[in-house]
């Protein structure tokens, strides 16, 4: 049996496609960098981390982009000896309609390297790129601005694509326009015998997510909808343990079974309410990434058992056939890096902008990772700043850091981040008053700061050269510990909600992320000054 979810923590928007006998996932990363994680396996359970192909500026440039933009939605597929990625890159999230560019790169072997971008000419995001078996390619997208930001239902459109000329046709084609349920995106196109079968997602990316199903002999339709609609759908079940199911994108295995993988979020037990069958609740891991096998009947796809999600689905044919050890690794449950390597590891990812020398340097040797001070966390320009996704309800977040400040506008520390309005930073700063060192922790909630420890901040003796900080993380409460002596920890008597952290509580128009830890360093004088990281360990309490 393969176990949901499959890609834990923030992974939304999956698209998997398949090359021979491996398989491969595609999600979002909004304002995460690099841009895009991809995934293998070779059993559709056990997947790993293989490349991440947005990896310079030339690809994608997003500096100042708002909480919430960036990449979203890729889609990942294999054809003529190539992969092909297509992406959005959204610059304008919190305004009255959104905005953006779209992208296509290739590369021969997954693991890059990654072209250079083709920017493609269309008003719209989600993009997804169909290979016909003519050899017609086209492109399907949700279509947005003035008019159809105001129209819930939000046309799905189809352009040819030209690669030999690197650009689209001009004639754009209405396919759907979307049913009551409203919120129309994600379109993927595929051809199985005579028919075209399009999927979309509707209802929004929350707990009343779908995915809609819908067919037709030409790739220009007319479409008609599947007999049931939505073929997955958590919006009656709310006894599910995992819902907001939605954004789905099937594959047919080399045993020609067929999948779907699609998105799901975890709301914490003790943050849900069911009011007139209806649920809500916070998910701090974000939306993950679930899989469900596809059973076909009278010319249509049904997910087998029902269209609801499950936590165990069957596992193919041919995973019976091999061991779990078929990929390079099993999803890690502890995540441990000693900074000892000349490169970050790509478990961590930066904020809109590349780790780089302004940023950082790994020297491979004890001194681990230093991160030179620049934006604090509520800035939306280059940070020094790396992030670990929460991948569970209970966890420990470890580090050890050096740092000498100067004076209160320079800190070093360890920080939940969900995004620039939310986050909550136990750091070492400057107490001018005193001359010394201190340990004090900020909290940004929706944009509103609480101070904790500046009254009575405690203060760090001048012989402490290592000062370790560890986040406690257990379902609904958060909390801080330090130790001068990396041995002897010391509680700092205040609880925060872990749960706000998540995009139900956050809301507004951008709210499509996850929760992280982050280790960061600011510094507002300008004086470049730096914090020494030493190791950082995350360990799940199962």
């Amino acid at each position: 049996m393969i176990t949901n979810p499959i890609l834990k923590g923030f992974n939304p928007d999956p698209v998997i496609c398949v090359k021979g006998k491996d398989y491969y996932i595609a999600t979002s990363t909004f304002e995460w960098f690099p841009g895009v994680r991809i995934y293998h396996s070779t059993n559709l359970d056990d997947w790993s981390l293989v490349a991440q192909p947005l990896d310079r500026v030339s690809q994608l440039d997003m500096n100042a982009i708002p909480d919430s933009g960036g990449v979203w939605a890729p889609c990942l597929t294999y054809s003529d000896g190539l992969f092909w990625l297509v992406y959005s890159n959204v610059k304008s999230v919190d305004s009255p309609w959104k905005s953006g560019d779209n992208f296509l790169v290739t590369a021969k072997n997954i693991e890059g390297p990654w072209s250079e971008p083709i920017k493609l000419k269309f008003g719209g995001f989600d993009p997804s790129l169909f290979h016909d078996e003519s050899g017609r390619k086209f492109m399907t997208y949700r279509q947005w601005g003035p008019k159809h930001h105001s129209n819930p239902h939000n046309n799905i459109i189809i352009q040819e694509y030209f690669h030999d000329e690197q650009r689209l046709s001009t004639d754009r084609k209405i396919i759907f326009g979307g049913t009551e349920r409203k919120l129309t995106e994600a379109p993927h196109l595929y051809k199985v015998n005579e028919y075209y079968y399009l999927l979309v997602a509707e209802g929004g990316t929350v707990y009343e997510h779908a995915v809609t199903v819908l067919r037709s002999k030409s790739v220009f339709g007319p479409f008609e909808l599947h007999p049931d609609e939505t073929i997955l759908t958590t919006i009656d079940k709310p006894e599910a343990p995992l819902q907001k199911a939605g954004h789905g994108s099937m594959i047919k295995t080399h045993s020609n079974e067929w999948y779907m993988v699609f998105l799901v979020g975890r709301p914490l037990p003790d943050t849900i309410e069911i009011i007139d069958n209806k649920i809500s609740g916070y998910c701090p891991l974000g939306r993950e990434t679930a899989i469900d096998k596809i059973e076909w009947r009278d010319g249509w796809p049904y997910v087998v058992g029902g269209a609801s999600t499950k936590l165990q689905v069957e596992a193919p044919n041919f995973a019976t056939l091999s061991s779990k050890t078929a990929t390079s690794q099993t999803w890690p449950d502890s995540f441990i890096d000693n900074f000892d390597s000349n490169t970050l590891h790509p478990e961590w990812q930066t904020l809109r902008v590349p780790f780089c020398e302004k940023m950082g340097a790994l020297t491979g040797s004890q001194s681990g990772l230093r991160l030179y001070g620049q934006e604090p966390l509520i800035s939306q320009f280059p940070q020094s700043t790396i992030g670990y996704r929460w991948q569970h309800f209970d966890f420990d977040a470890t580090t050890s850091v050096s740092f000498s400040p100067t004076n209160e506008q320079q800190n070093a520390g360890i920080a939940c981040y969900y995004n620039t309005k939310n986050w909550i930073y136990c750091f070492v700063d400057f107490d001018e008053s005193q001359g010394v060192r201190a340990l004090k922790i900020i909290q940004v909630d929706r944009g509103e700061a609480s101070y904790y420890f500046y009254e009575q901040p405690i203060y760090i003796p001048d012989s402490v050269s290592n000062i370790s900080l560890k986040v406690c993380v257990r379902g609904t409460s958060l909390t801080f510990e330090y130790s001068f002596d990396d041995t002897t920890w010391q509680p700092l008597d205040v609880v925060f909600d872990a749960w706000k952290l998540s995009d139900d509580y956050v809301k507004g128009k951008g709210f499509f992320t996850g929760a992280f830890i982050c280790l960061h360093c600011s510094d507002q004088s300008g004086e470049g000054i730096f914090a020494d990281f030493h190791h950082f360990e995350y360990v799940p309490n199962l």
